[in-house]
Protein backbone atom coordinates (compact mmCIF):
# COMPACT_ATOMS: atom_id res chain seq x y z
CA UNK A 1 0.00 0.00 0.00
CA UNK A 2 1.93 3.14 -1.46
CA UNK A 3 0.01 5.29 0.64
CA UNK A 4 0.90 3.66 3.51
CA UNK A 5 4.44 3.45 2.88
CA UNK A 6 5.02 7.07 2.59
CA UNK A 7 2.90 8.06 5.75
CA UNK A 8 5.42 5.47 7.55
CA UNK A 9 8.84 6.83 5.54
CA UNK A 10 7.87 10.35 7.24
CA UNK A 11 7.06 9.42 10.61
CA UNK A 12 10.14 7.11 10.75
CA UNK A 13 12.25 10.46 9.21
CA UNK A 14 10.55 12.62 12.24
CA UNK A 15 12.13 10.06 14.62
CA UNK A 16 15.16 10.49 13.11
CA UNK A 17 14.87 14.28 13.49
CA UNK A 18 13.40 13.92 17.50
CA UNK A 19 16.65 12.05 18.28
CA UNK A 20 18.94 15.00 16.12
CA UNK A 21 16.68 17.66 18.78
CA UNK A 22 15.43 19.07 15.96
CA UNK A 23 11.56 18.91 17.45
CA UNK A 24 10.52 22.10 14.97
CA UNK A 25 11.30 19.94 11.69
CA UNK A 26 10.03 16.84 13.28
CA UNK A 27 6.80 18.56 13.73
CA UNK A 28 6.53 20.11 10.49
CA UNK A 29 7.08 16.21 8.68
CA UNK A 30 4.54 15.11 11.42
CA UNK A 31 2.22 17.47 9.95
CA UNK A 32 3.00 17.19 5.95
CA UNK A 33 2.34 13.27 6.76
CA UNK A 34 -1.31 13.81 8.44
CA UNK A 35 -2.09 15.95 6.02
CA UNK A 36 -0.91 13.67 2.77
CA UNK A 37 -2.94 10.84 4.74
CA UNK A 38 -6.40 13.11 4.98
CA UNK A 39 -6.10 13.35 8.53
CA UNK A 40 -4.41 16.98 9.56
CA UNK A 41 -7.07 18.36 11.87
CA UNK A 42 -8.81 21.85 10.17
CA UNK A 43 -8.75 24.90 11.87
CA UNK A 44 -10.94 25.23 14.78
CA UNK A 45 -10.67 21.62 15.79
CA UNK A 46 -9.06 22.46 18.87
CA UNK A 47 -5.63 20.37 18.08
CA UNK A 48 -3.64 20.43 21.39
CA UNK A 49 -0.30 21.43 20.86
CA UNK A 50 2.39 18.88 20.74
CA UNK A 51 4.77 18.97 24.27
CA UNK A 52 8.42 19.07 23.61
CA UNK A 53 9.00 16.16 25.36
CA UNK A 54 5.97 14.23 24.33
CA UNK A 55 6.98 10.95 21.82
CA UNK A 56 5.39 11.45 18.58
CA UNK A 57 3.69 7.90 17.04
CA UNK A 58 0.92 8.61 15.35
CA UNK A 59 -1.88 5.69 15.21
CA UNK A 60 -2.87 7.10 11.55
CA UNK A 61 -7.14 6.04 12.01
CA UNK A 62 -8.89 9.37 13.48
CA UNK A 63 -10.93 9.67 16.33
CA UNK A 64 -14.51 9.40 16.12
CA UNK A 65 -16.88 12.92 15.78
CA UNK A 66 -18.80 11.84 19.04
CA UNK A 67 -15.79 12.97 21.13
CA UNK A 68 -15.52 16.31 20.50
CA UNK A 69 -19.49 16.24 20.39
CA UNK A 70 -19.69 15.54 23.85
CA UNK A 71 -17.23 17.59 25.52
CA UNK A 72 -18.38 20.67 23.34
CA UNK A 73 -22.26 19.58 25.19
CA UNK A 74 -20.67 18.98 28.53
CA UNK A 75 -18.52 22.35 28.57
CA UNK A 76 -22.54 24.09 27.40
CA UNK A 77 -24.22 22.03 30.16
CA UNK A 78 -21.41 23.45 32.66
CA UNK A 79 -21.85 26.26 31.45
CA UNK A 80 -25.61 26.51 32.21
CA UNK A 81 -24.54 24.75 35.60
CA UNK A 82 -25.99 21.56 34.52
CA UNK A 83 -24.42 18.21 35.45
CA UNK A 84 -22.36 16.53 33.87
CA UNK A 85 -22.54 12.68 33.79
CA UNK A 86 -20.44 10.49 31.67
CA UNK A 87 -17.20 11.50 29.77
CA UNK A 88 -13.89 13.57 31.05
CA UNK A 89 -14.17 13.80 34.42
CA UNK A 90 -14.11 16.59 36.34
CA UNK A 91 -12.11 15.78 39.26
CA UNK A 92 -10.62 13.31 40.43
CA UNK A 93 -13.16 11.36 43.07
CA UNK A 94 -16.14 11.62 40.45
CA UNK A 95 -18.22 9.10 40.05
CA UNK A 96 -21.28 8.92 37.43
CA UNK A 97 -23.40 6.23 35.53
CA UNK A 98 -22.64 4.54 32.60
CA UNK A 99 -26.25 4.43 31.05
CA UNK A 100 -25.39 1.80 28.72
CA UNK A 101 -24.38 -0.72 31.66
CA UNK A 102 -26.21 -0.12 34.34
CA UNK A 103 -23.25 0.26 36.78
CA UNK A 104 -20.83 2.96 37.75
CA UNK A 105 -18.10 4.36 35.95
CA UNK A 106 -15.81 5.74 38.51
CA UNK A 107 -12.43 8.22 37.72
CA UNK A 108 -9.36 8.62 39.81
CA UNK A 109 -6.24 9.09 39.59
CA UNK A 110 -3.42 6.84 40.36
CA UNK A 111 0.47 7.48 41.22
CA UNK A 112 3.47 5.49 42.40
CA UNK A 113 7.26 5.79 41.66
CA UNK A 114 7.15 5.25 37.85
CA UNK A 115 4.54 7.62 37.56
CA UNK A 116 1.10 8.97 37.44
CA UNK A 117 -1.84 8.03 35.36
CA UNK A 118 -5.78 8.89 35.13
CA UNK A 119 -8.24 5.80 35.15
CA UNK A 120 -12.07 4.97 35.30
CA UNK A 121 -13.24 1.83 36.41
CA UNK A 122 -16.43 -0.08 35.62
CA UNK A 123 -18.45 -1.40 38.95
CA UNK A 124 -21.29 -3.59 37.96
CA UNK A 125 -24.21 -2.89 39.68
CA UNK A 126 -25.05 -6.21 41.16
CA UNK A 127 -23.44 -6.76 44.36
CA UNK A 128 -20.61 -9.05 44.93
CA UNK A 129 -21.06 -12.27 46.36
CA UNK A 130 -17.69 -13.43 45.74
CA UNK A 131 -14.26 -11.81 44.74
CA UNK A 132 -15.05 -10.22 41.08
CA UNK A 133 -12.58 -10.86 38.74
CA UNK A 134 -10.58 -7.74 37.16
CA UNK A 135 -10.36 -7.02 33.28
CA UNK A 136 -8.18 -4.28 32.96
CA UNK A 137 -8.60 -2.61 29.36
CA UNK A 138 -5.89 -0.81 27.53
CA UNK A 139 -6.59 1.75 24.54
CA UNK A 140 -4.95 1.93 21.72
CA UNK A 141 -3.67 5.30 20.24
CA UNK A 142 -6.25 8.37 20.37
CA UNK A 143 -7.94 6.56 22.66
CA UNK A 144 -9.33 7.45 26.09
CA UNK A 145 -11.31 5.15 28.75
CA UNK A 146 -14.86 7.04 27.88
CA UNK A 147 -14.32 5.57 23.71
CA UNK A 148 -12.57 2.57 24.51
CA UNK A 149 -15.50 1.45 26.89
CA UNK A 150 -18.21 2.66 24.13
CA UNK A 151 -16.02 0.88 21.43
CA UNK A 152 -15.87 -2.46 23.18
CA UNK A 153 -18.75 -3.04 25.00
CA UNK A 154 -16.95 -4.27 27.52
CA UNK A 155 -18.57 -3.20 30.46
CA UNK A 156 -22.05 -4.01 29.32
CA UNK A 157 -20.80 -7.92 29.41
CA UNK A 158 -18.81 -6.82 32.63
CA UNK A 159 -22.17 -6.28 33.66
CA UNK A 160 -23.67 -9.14 32.93
CA UNK A 161 -20.67 -11.95 34.50
CA UNK A 162 -20.35 -8.81 37.30
CA UNK A 163 -16.57 -8.35 36.60
CA UNK A 164 -14.99 -4.82 37.59
CA UNK A 165 -13.00 -3.50 34.52
CA UNK A 166 -10.18 -1.20 34.95
CA UNK A 167 -9.43 1.07 31.85
CA UNK A 168 -6.06 3.54 32.54
CA UNK A 169 -5.39 6.35 30.26
CA UNK A 170 -2.36 7.39 28.48
CA UNK A 171 -1.34 10.96 29.33
CA UNK A 172 -0.99 13.53 26.26
CA UNK A 173 2.08 14.42 27.87
CA UNK A 174 3.64 11.44 27.79
CA UNK A 175 2.40 10.46 24.01
CA UNK A 176 0.90 13.24 22.52
CA UNK A 177 -1.57 11.21 20.58
CA UNK A 178 -1.92 9.01 23.60
CA UNK A 179 -0.37 5.73 22.27
CA UNK A 180 1.07 3.18 25.42
CA UNK A 181 4.97 3.83 24.90
CA UNK A 182 5.76 0.02 23.95
CA UNK A 183 8.19 0.87 21.41
CA UNK A 184 10.22 2.35 24.44
CA UNK A 185 12.90 0.11 26.13
CA UNK A 186 12.59 2.09 29.22
CA UNK A 187 8.47 0.88 29.34
CA UNK A 188 9.32 -2.40 28.51
CA UNK A 189 10.47 -3.82 32.02
CA UNK A 190 9.21 -5.09 35.44
CA UNK A 191 8.64 -2.01 38.18
CA UNK A 192 9.48 0.83 36.08
CA UNK A 193 7.82 3.24 32.88
CA UNK A 194 4.18 2.53 32.30
CA UNK A 195 4.27 -1.60 33.04
CA UNK A 196 5.21 -0.39 36.81
CA UNK A 197 2.09 2.32 36.52
CA UNK A 198 0.02 -0.53 34.90
CA UNK A 199 0.68 -3.26 37.45
CA UNK A 200 0.66 -0.67 40.51
CA UNK A 201 -2.60 0.51 39.47
CA UNK A 202 -4.01 -2.81 39.15
CA UNK A 203 -3.08 -4.09 42.29
CA UNK A 204 -4.41 -0.97 44.00
CA UNK A 205 -7.90 -1.90 42.52
CA UNK A 206 -7.67 -5.09 43.74
CA UNK A 207 -6.82 -4.66 46.82
CA UNK A 208 -9.29 -1.58 47.58
CA UNK A 209 -12.41 -3.21 45.41
CA UNK A 210 -11.80 -6.84 46.63
CA UNK A 211 -11.29 -8.21 43.24
CA UNK A 212 -9.90 -11.91 42.92
CA UNK A 213 -6.20 -11.99 42.63
CA UNK A 214 -6.31 -15.40 40.63
CA UNK A 215 -8.90 -13.87 37.83
CA UNK A 216 -6.80 -10.71 36.69
CA UNK A 217 -6.41 -10.49 33.26
CA UNK A 218 -5.43 -7.50 30.66
CA UNK A 219 -6.31 -6.82 27.18
CA UNK A 220 -5.72 -4.18 24.90
CA UNK A 221 -6.19 -2.94 21.25
CA UNK A 222 -3.18 -1.67 19.17
CA UNK A 223 -0.55 0.09 21.12
CA UNK A 224 -2.50 -1.19 23.97
CA UNK A 225 -2.15 -4.69 22.79
CA UNK A 226 1.59 -4.45 22.34
CA UNK A 227 1.86 -3.06 26.43
CA UNK A 228 -0.79 -5.96 27.09
CA UNK A 229 1.73 -8.29 25.86
CA UNK A 230 4.47 -6.38 28.23
CA UNK A 231 2.43 -6.47 30.88
CA UNK A 232 1.96 -10.38 30.34
CA UNK A 233 5.51 -11.34 29.85
CA UNK A 234 6.62 -9.16 32.93
CA UNK A 235 3.77 -9.81 35.47
CA UNK A 236 2.73 -13.44 34.97
CA UNK A 237 2.42 -13.37 38.48
CA UNK A 238 -0.29 -10.95 38.30
CA UNK A 239 -1.98 -11.31 35.13
CA UNK A 240 -4.37 -14.51 34.73
CA UNK A 241 -4.10 -14.35 30.79
CA UNK A 242 -3.44 -11.53 28.39
CA UNK A 243 -5.66 -10.45 25.45
CA UNK A 244 -3.96 -8.58 22.67
CA UNK A 245 -5.72 -7.36 19.71
CA UNK A 246 -4.06 -6.38 16.52
CA UNK A 247 -0.70 -5.57 19.02
CA UNK A 248 2.61 -6.84 18.98
CA UNK A 249 4.96 -8.85 20.78
CA UNK A 250 7.02 -7.80 24.02
CA UNK A 251 10.06 -6.56 22.82
CA UNK A 252 9.46 -5.71 19.38
CA UNK A 253 10.75 -2.40 19.17
CA UNK A 254 13.58 -0.39 21.16
CA UNK A 255 12.84 3.11 20.27
CA UNK A 256 10.04 5.09 17.82
CA UNK A 257 12.31 3.74 14.38
CA UNK A 258 12.22 0.44 15.34
CA UNK A 259 8.53 0.21 16.38
CA UNK A 260 7.57 1.43 13.12
CA UNK A 261 9.73 -0.75 11.54
CA UNK A 262 8.01 -3.54 13.49
CA UNK A 263 4.36 -2.42 12.66
CA UNK A 264 4.97 -3.27 9.14
CA UNK A 265 7.28 -6.07 9.41
CA UNK A 266 7.37 -7.78 12.52
CA UNK A 267 10.31 -7.67 14.99
CA UNK A 268 10.86 -11.17 16.57
CA UNK A 269 9.80 -10.63 20.77
CA UNK A 270 12.24 -11.47 23.11
CA UNK A 271 11.99 -15.19 24.34
CA UNK A 272 9.95 -15.58 27.63
CA UNK A 273 11.14 -17.70 30.81
CA UNK A 274 7.15 -17.71 31.43
CA UNK A 275 4.10 -16.96 30.14
CA UNK A 276 0.73 -16.82 30.87
CA UNK A 277 -2.10 -18.01 28.29
CA UNK A 278 -2.73 -15.51 25.49
CA UNK A 279 -5.89 -14.82 23.29
CA UNK A 280 -4.65 -12.77 20.01
CA UNK A 281 -7.43 -10.99 17.62
CA UNK A 282 -6.20 -9.57 14.39
CA UNK A 283 -7.54 -8.61 11.23
CA UNK A 284 -6.27 -10.55 8.25
CA UNK A 285 -6.14 -6.42 5.71
CA UNK A 286 -4.49 -4.45 8.66
CA UNK A 287 -2.89 -1.93 7.08
CA UNK A 288 -1.31 -0.59 10.04
CA UNK A 289 -0.07 -3.18 12.37
CA UNK A 290 1.14 -6.29 9.54
CA UNK A 291 -1.35 -9.31 10.93
CA UNK A 292 2.08 -11.48 10.81
CA UNK A 293 2.70 -9.40 14.20
CA UNK A 294 -0.61 -11.81 15.57
CA UNK A 295 1.52 -14.41 14.70
CA UNK A 296 4.38 -12.94 16.54
CA UNK A 297 2.41 -12.50 19.38
CA UNK A 298 1.04 -16.06 19.45
CA UNK A 299 4.84 -17.61 18.53
CA UNK A 300 6.07 -15.69 21.49
CA UNK A 301 3.93 -17.15 24.20
CA UNK A 302 3.17 -20.71 22.71
CA UNK A 303 7.04 -20.74 22.87
CA UNK A 304 7.36 -19.95 26.32
CA UNK A 305 4.39 -22.71 27.04
CA UNK A 306 5.98 -25.07 24.67
CA UNK A 307 9.19 -25.23 26.84
CA UNK A 308 7.25 -25.98 29.95
CA UNK A 309 5.21 -29.01 28.87
CA UNK A 310 6.66 -32.54 27.83
CA UNK A 311 3.76 -33.35 25.66
CA UNK A 312 2.90 -31.10 22.69
CA UNK A 313 0.53 -28.41 22.66
CA UNK A 314 -2.53 -30.04 20.58
CA UNK A 315 -4.33 -27.46 17.84
CA UNK A 316 -7.52 -27.35 16.57
CA UNK A 317 -8.62 -24.91 13.70
CA UNK A 318 -12.23 -23.90 12.92
CA UNK A 319 -13.33 -22.01 10.29
CA UNK A 320 -16.74 -20.29 10.70
CA UNK A 321 -19.27 -17.21 9.58
CA UNK A 322 -19.49 -15.00 12.05
CA UNK A 323 -20.95 -11.65 12.08
CA UNK A 324 -20.50 -11.34 8.51
CA UNK A 325 -16.77 -11.97 8.03
CA UNK A 326 -15.19 -15.53 8.29
CA UNK A 327 -12.90 -16.21 10.74
CA UNK A 328 -9.79 -18.57 11.43
CA UNK A 329 -9.77 -19.41 15.18
CA UNK A 330 -7.15 -22.12 16.10
CA UNK A 331 -6.61 -22.96 19.82
CA UNK A 332 -3.76 -24.29 21.77
CA UNK A 333 -4.23 -26.82 24.82
CA UNK A 334 -1.85 -28.79 27.07
CA UNK A 335 -2.00 -32.26 27.65
CA UNK A 336 -4.42 -31.49 30.31
CA UNK A 337 -7.11 -29.92 28.12
CA UNK A 338 -6.28 -26.86 29.30
CA UNK A 339 -5.95 -23.83 26.74
CA UNK A 340 -2.89 -21.42 26.89
CA UNK A 341 -3.40 -19.62 23.27
CA UNK A 342 -5.91 -18.78 21.20
CA UNK A 343 -5.32 -16.86 17.85
CA UNK A 344 -8.54 -15.25 15.95
CA UNK A 345 -7.71 -14.28 12.37
CA UNK A 346 -10.58 -12.10 11.02
CA UNK A 347 -10.43 -12.49 7.33
CA UNK A 348 -10.96 -8.77 5.34
CA UNK A 349 -10.76 -7.00 8.82
CA UNK A 350 -8.57 -3.94 9.30
CA UNK A 351 -7.25 -2.26 12.30
CA UNK A 352 -10.23 -2.02 14.30
CA UNK A 353 -11.50 -4.05 17.40
CA UNK A 354 -13.65 -6.70 16.47
CA UNK A 355 -16.86 -6.89 16.80
CA UNK A 356 -17.54 -3.55 18.47
CA UNK A 357 -19.22 -0.67 18.82
CA UNK A 358 -19.28 1.50 15.52
CA UNK A 359 -19.78 4.79 18.06
CA UNK A 360 -16.18 4.08 19.24
CA UNK A 361 -12.93 4.47 17.47
CA UNK A 362 -10.91 1.80 15.18
CA UNK A 363 -14.07 -0.77 15.77
CA UNK A 364 -15.49 -2.90 13.40
CA UNK A 365 -19.18 -4.37 13.63
CA UNK A 366 -19.22 -6.95 10.83
CA UNK A 367 -17.19 -9.51 13.05
CA UNK A 368 -17.17 -12.07 15.52
CA UNK A 369 -16.96 -9.95 19.50
CA UNK A 370 -13.83 -9.89 20.26
CA UNK A 371 -15.00 -8.41 24.10
CA UNK A 372 -17.29 -12.00 24.30
CA UNK A 373 -14.63 -13.90 23.05
CA UNK A 374 -11.75 -12.58 25.59
CA UNK A 375 -14.07 -12.62 28.50
CA UNK A 376 -15.04 -16.16 27.44
CA UNK A 377 -11.09 -17.35 26.94
CA UNK A 378 -10.59 -15.70 30.37
CA UNK A 379 -13.04 -16.63 32.78
CA UNK A 380 -13.61 -19.95 31.24
CA UNK A 381 -10.87 -21.54 29.07
CA UNK A 382 -7.98 -21.14 30.63
CA UNK A 383 -8.81 -21.68 33.98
Amino acid sequence: MKSLDQFMNKMMASARLVQNKDVASATATIQQALAQAGLMPGQGQGAAPASKDATAFVDINPAPDWQAQLRKGQAAMRAAGVGVGIGVPQNDDVAVMDDVAGGTFTAGVFSNAAGRRRYKLYIPSQPATAPRPLIVMLHGCTQNPDDFALGTGMNRLAEEANCLVLYPEQDSASNRTQCWNWFESGHQARDAGEPGIIAGLTRQIVKEHGADPAQVFVAGMSAGGAMAAVLGAEYPDLFAAVGVHSGLPAGSGRDMITGLQAMKKPAKGRALREAVPVIVFHGSTDHVVAPANGDAVLQQYVGAHAGLHAAPLSVRHDDAAHGGRRCRRSVWRDDAGRAMAEQWVVQGAGHAWAGGNAAGSHTDAAGPSASKEMLRFFLKECR
